[in-house]
């Protein structure tokens, strides 16, 4: 879409906190515009002289864009072996070198005389690829979107909660949500409002419902006009959010006047749905071999509705290229943009320049094929990963295809997961015996959010004891697994979405090597089998 066929951001500064509004440029920062102009002698900062700084230049050998297959199998070599790779068999893999000199000799060169000094909204080089890379990829339907970098999606909803929310003050969000960024709200007051979900994600019918039915007078706070949504990779629950459902709630936002704060650090884990290794064809093509092909398959950003600069979108580098890196972006219409930067003044100011600087270079010599490239071989890894956690269990449970009406897992692919016996007696005569939990496959991002059916756990329930999901999470831990709690997870930790007959999980398979999380399913295995009494 043309930028000249689209309309600018509306003005939507009535949305902004009371701090923000306090905010001004500060005093030494507002001076930094200056500072780039010809001839100027900027004696007025305290910068300290590049000359001083003890790195004359800094380098890295990193990997080349098309490094991991694009190989479904699950069991290819790059999947099963990332640790040796890094580990054990340094020196085989295709690299190229990258260097950062303290000075440069063009203006297009990324240089440590810049990265390392202080800054302002990043370093150019690097909004220049990003502005690029939002245009191709998220396709905002407004014409002067801003790219603002930051340190990390947990930086990026920090800064947009302070901008937009007073204390006191509630906002919208899924009913099971990421609990760092409740523990990012709770300390200044503000509340989250839970939205069930469906298959789909958050429900538009009950977001509309709360929004037109609220009463402040009951609720104690004014209707929230700012939601927090992870709507691809859902965290936890690892659903992606159609773009029909995202048009329904973006129009609804509309109506009622919501800013949406899109985070996805998930995005580009979008998976094709789970096959059981049964059924999977021989074939280990991916489906799509052809980047823009795989790019027109993924489900669009909320940008690509956003006509009116209504949504603040949190991306991050920590998924693709290295959590430590610190670096991540905000795209948003430019009011936003602005406050959000005074908001970092005084704050985090920008990313380390060691990492701003050698993640710059990496991009700029990768190009933007290049990244696609690499983000698309990330995405088939994690698949295969999933795919093989998942066959796992079913190699320690029998998976058994089922159907809900409840919630999120209303016509969505369920496994029920029975206990194996030695003898498989029972099972060969279709008498799977006690079902520990169910799952959804996941259809983007790390984890597997398991339900686990307490019902079916004799004693688990009584009179005076602690519930059975803690119960059995410090029995797993205690056995050596770590896995997350559910009920951190709830947005209304008072009154989760659950029942005493249901406990909740997060599993992860986005770190361990396979063998390792073979062993982990295993122990969960055992732990379950003794927990709820399961006879071998």
């Amino acid at each position: 879409m043309a930028s000249e066929k689209r309309q600018k951001a509306i003005d939507l500064s009535h949305h902004l906190s009371d701090l923000s509004r306090a905010r001004g440029v500060s005093p030494l920062k507002g001076l930094a515009k200056y500072f780039g102009r010809p001839g100027v002698i900027s004696l007025a900062g305290g910068l300290p002289n590049p000359a001083y700084f003890p790195f004359n230049n800094i380098g890295a050998d990193v990997l080349v864009p098309d490094s991991f297959s694009l190989n479904t199998t699950g069991q290819d070599e790059s999947s099963l072996s990332w640790f040796w790779k890094f580990f054990g068999r340094a020196g085989k893999e295709r690299t190229t070198s990258i260097s950062i000199p303290k000075f440069s000799e063009t203006t297009e060169q990324v240089s440590l005389a810049v990265a390392l000094q202080y800054g302002g909204i990043g370093l150019r080089q690097l909004q220049a690829f990003l502005n690029e890379f939002v245009e191709k990829v998220y396709q905002p339907a407004y014409s002067d979107f801003s790219i603002l970098v930051h340190t990390g999606n947990t930086d990026g909803w920090s800064r947009v909660m302070q901008t937009l929310i007073n204390p006191g003050e509630s906002f919208l969000t899924e009913e099971w949500t990421y609990t760092s960024a409740l523990a990012t709200t709770n300390p200044h007051g503000m509340h989250a409002v839970p939205i069930p979900m469906d298959k789909d994600g958050m429900s538009s019918t009950d977001l509309r419902s709360i929004l037109a039915g609220w009463d402040e007078k009951a609720r104690g706070c004014k209707r929230p006009h700012v939601m927090y949504t992870v709507p691809v990779g859902q965290n936890p629950c690892g659903y992606t959010m159609s773009s029909i459902r995202k048009k329904e709630i973006y129009n609804i936002c509309v109506e009622y006047d919501i800013i949406i704060v899109e985070d996805d650090p998930y995005y580009f884990m979008q998976q094709e749905d789970y096959v059981p290794k049964s059924e999977r064809s021989s074939q280990s093509t991916g489906k799509y071999v052809n980047e823009a092909d795989w790019l027109a398959s993924l489900s669009p950003s909320y940008l690509k509705f956003d006509y009116q600069g209504r949504v603040i979108r949190l991306d991050t580098f920590s998924k693709y290229i290295a959590p430590g890196s610190r670096l991540g972006w905000h795209t948003c219409s430019p009011l936003f943009a602005e406050r959000l930067e005074r908001q970092g003044e005084t704050s985090t100011q920008t990313p380390c320049g060691f990492g701003q600087s050698l993640v710059t270079q990496l991009l700029t010599t990768w190009k933007y094929d290049g990244y696609i490239r690499w983000l698309h071989g990330i995405a088939v890894q994690y698949k295969n990963r999933r795919d093989f956690f998942i066959d796992t269990f079913g190699d320690e449970f029998h998976l058994v295809p089922s159907t809900s009406n409840i919630g999120f897992w209303k016509d969505r692919q369920v496994f029920d997961a029975y206990a194996k016996s030695k003898k498989c007696v029972m099972a060969e005569k279709g008498e799977l015996g006690t079902k520990l939990f169910s799952f959804v496959p996941p259809s983007a991002g790390m984890f597997i959010w398991l339900k686990v059916h307490f019902e079916n756990c004799p004693g688990a329930n009584a009179s005076g004891a602690e519930r059975p999901e803690i119960q059995l999470w410090v029995k797993i831990a205690e056995a050596g697994v770590v896995i997350s709690p559910g009920w951190f997870f709830a947005a209304d930790e008072e009154n989760p979405p659950t029942d005493e007959t249901e406990g909740h999980f997060r599993i992860s398979f986005s770190y361990a090597d396979f063998e390792t999380l073979r062993k982990a399913v295993k122990i969960i295995a055992n732990v379950m089998k003794e927990f709820f009494r399961v006879s071998d």
